[in-house]
């Protein structure tokens, strides 16, 4: 595993390295700080996250109503349906977090082509791949998110 993150970060250097002795000029941008400042996004991981404190409460609940059953067949019936009501509820909360994951990235990408382009920018980095040069467009990226229609 060490090797593979080695020889990634190495790839990675070279082909900043390449680019910025072809491109005029490189952005950079902080994407933890785009994710934690566009609303949509920050919207969209709260709802996520309320969605999990209510299938954990529902848990919590169901963990009260099966304590009170006395029948060893009973408890084993409730605890069958319980579980495919779970795991509905789960999968439905881990479809939403893909979706709105997707809607996020999708929305982010077409920023950093609107901003790389309005900025005559080749192209757009991690900020954790730049050492060195290059703009940083974070928070143009973030403006720009946060004043679109979704």
């Amino acid at each position: 595993m060490f090797k593979f993150k080695f020889i990634l970060t190495v790839l990675l250097i070279m082909f900043a390295a390449n680019i910025s002795a072809n491109a005029s000029t490189i952005g950079y941008a902080d994407f933890d700080k785009v994710l934690t400042e566009y609303t949509f996004a920050r919207n969209a991981y709260k709802d996520i996250d309320n969605k999990l404190l209510e299938l954990q409460q529902y848990a919590i609940d169901k963990d009260k109503q099966y304590k009170a059953i006395d029948s060893p067949i009973q408890k084993k019936t409730f605890e069958e349906q319980i579980q495919k009501e779970f795991q509905s509820k789960e999968d439905k909360i881990y479809s939403l977090k893909t979706q709105k994951e997707k809607v996020i990235r999708e929305n982010v990408l077409a920023a950093c082509k609107s901003v790389a382009s309005s900025k005559k920018l080749d192209a757009i980095l991690d900020y954790n791949v730049v050492y060195a040069g290059g703009v940083d467009v974070t928070n143009d990226i973030i403006q720009y998110l946060n004043t679109q229609k979704k």
